[in-house]
């Protein structure tokens, strides 16, 4: 690949995402692509991938935007090289095109044209090399987030790229998962001699099997490519200049999280309890078949487990937000008010105020055209005065590094910027009991240890946090108590309620529910 003074600005944006990019990558090479969050990793990938400004002068692309200077992928405009590149986006469920495991992974290999004798052994090897031991028709839908991670790095290698693109591919893995899936993209490169451009914010996992580093300034203060050459060069010379950038340099994190030292408060009464606890998607099969939790006000509470363990489906069952199918969700009086003690009979406008919620996937929660109107959005529908609602806004976005994505629209945030404004959005309205899912994902060092002062003041004020999270550095810095999940054990009978299994009312998980 080369690029010469290259340069994207999305649509609606008066920012360049990037602007005077100048790089080459040879044949082979594997690249690490790091930066601080809102740098432009993700929109240098999708512009590889062809997905932005495509094809040859003229024929537009598949994003709206602006394109400045020259990007070439085997010595042709990027878009004319469609097919040649294999990208996993960093959200991996807007990649899931079919409703079975095995017609998803095959979907990219079948567009290639490539030969049908040859495909499905591409699926079946391309599988096993993720660790993704599911049937070939088991449904894409219910797969958890990091299982579609997986998927997603399953379909782009069954295209056998010539050159693959990664966007924080073990962001949602649990640690054993990190280790497969890098182990499987490095045995995949020497099979097949591709190119690699991985992005990651934690430098320590590819460090040593990437050739190269390259780190990206922010285009806002006048920055390109700020720093490239060999790991272990880049890391030594250039160490304390990327900390201060916000990049997780190991040399510099090893000792711990760029956090100050925290004590936390006494542990108050119980606002949230589980009992024999069974839930499961809308139609899918029992993800946890018995949970017993306690939600006290004033701590943290860490979900952990391998992925597939029902995290994310009891966290949603628990912010009221999935019906549980056995057992039950009790509110404490304090909490619920004069409404009943479950939390899923309430409206979402009763909702706002005592538990919020972040979705694995933040744009499963946005709803206006502007970061500002995303963040005031809840407070309005409570009712709450304009110039209480702009000054929570204007904080949120300060402390977030967001204030100069004010009148953006949400969609064109990078990942780490979307993760952040949707943590914002749930704490806008100040609940009682905050649920996040992979709260830290996306984050590089700084914005990272600002979310982490966030969270404990929100303890400190006496709120009760669930933390959905593979991040050790955060569990360390909340001084969380930690709740391992397991996957379900199918010879384990259904838990029930005393009063028998929960009446089915039809309702679905909306998008956006809990903030009304």
């Amino acid at each position: 690949m080369r690029a010469r003074g290259f340069g994207w600005r999305h649509g609606g944006r008066r920012a360049h995402a990037l602007r005077g990019v100048d790089l080459d990558v040879a044949p082979g090479e594997r690249v690490l692509l790091l930066g601080p969050s809102g740098s432009g990793k993700s929109t240098l990938l999708a512009a590889l991938a062809g997905v932005l400004a495509g094809g040859p002068p003229g024929a537009g692309g598949a994003d709206d935007g602006e394109r400045e200077g020259e990007l070439l992928v085997g010595g042709a405009p990027a878009g004319a090289r469609r097919g040649r590149a294999g990208l996993v986006l960093q959200d991996p469920e807007s990649q899931v095109v079919l409703s079975r495991l095995g017609d998803d992974v095959a979907f990219g290999a079948e567009n290639l044209a490539v030969p049908r004798e040859e495909i499905w052994p591409r699926v079946r090897a391309a599988l096993d090399a993720v660790g993704l031991d599911l049937p070939l028709d088991h449904p894409t839908a219910a797969l958890s987030g990091g299982q579609k991670q997986r998927l997603a790095l399953a379909g782009a290698l069954a295209m056998r790229p010539g050159l693959l693109l990664l966007d924080e591919p073990t962001a949602n893995l649990d640690p054993a998962g990190v280790v497969e899936v890098r182990d499987a993209v490095v045995a995949a490169l020497r099979r097949t001699g591709a190119t690699l451009v991985v992005v990651e914010h934690r430098v320590a996992v590819w460090a040593d099997v990437v050739d190269r580093v390259v780190v990206l300034g922010r285009p806002a203060d006048g920055e390109a490519v700020v720093a490239d050459g060999p790991p272990e060069q880049v890391l030594r010379a250039h160490g304390d200049a990327l900390a201060a950038r916000g990049v997780w340099v190991p040399q510099r994190f090893r000792a711990g999280p760029p956090a100050p030292a925290w004590t936390p408060p006494a542990v108050g009464d119980v606002l949230l309890h589980a009992r024999s606890l069974a839930c499961a998607r809308p139609g899918g099969p029992v993800a946890v078949r018995s949970a017993d939790l306690d939600l006290p006000a004033a701590s943290v509470t860490a979900l952990t487990g391998a992925n597939g363990a029902g995290k994310t489906t009891l966290a949603l069952t628990l912010a009221g937000l999935l019906e549980p199918v056995g057992g039950g969700v009790e509110a404490s009086p304090g909490l619920a008010g004069d409404l009943g003690v479950s939390p899923w009979g309430w409206r979402s406008r009763e909702l706002l105020r005592r538990v919020g919620t972040v979705f694995q996937d933040p744009e499963h929660q946005l709803l206006t055209a502007t970061v500002a109107d995303e963040l005031a959005h809840g407070p309005r529908r409570l009712g709450v005065p304009e110039a209480q609602v702009r000054a929570r806004t204007d904080e949120l976005l300060e402390r977030l590094g967001l204030a100069a994505l004010a009148r953006a629209h949400p969609f064109t945030l990078s990942g780490g910027e979307k993760r952040r404004l949707s943590v914002a959005t749930a704490l806008a309205t100040g609940p009682r009991v905050v649920v996040l899912d992979e709260p830290t994902f996306g984050q590089d060092a700084r914005t990272w240890a600002e979310l982490v002062a966030l969270l404990r003041e929100l303890v400190e004020g006496g709120a009760a946090l669930l933390a959905v999270t593979h991040d050790a550095e955060l569990v360390a810095a909340t001084g969380a108590r930690v709740h391992h999940l397991e996957p379900p054990d199918p010879a384990v009978p259904l838990a029930q309620r005393p009063d028998g299994p929960a009446p089915s009312r039809g309702r679905r998980l909306r998008r956006g529910r809990g903030r009304a």
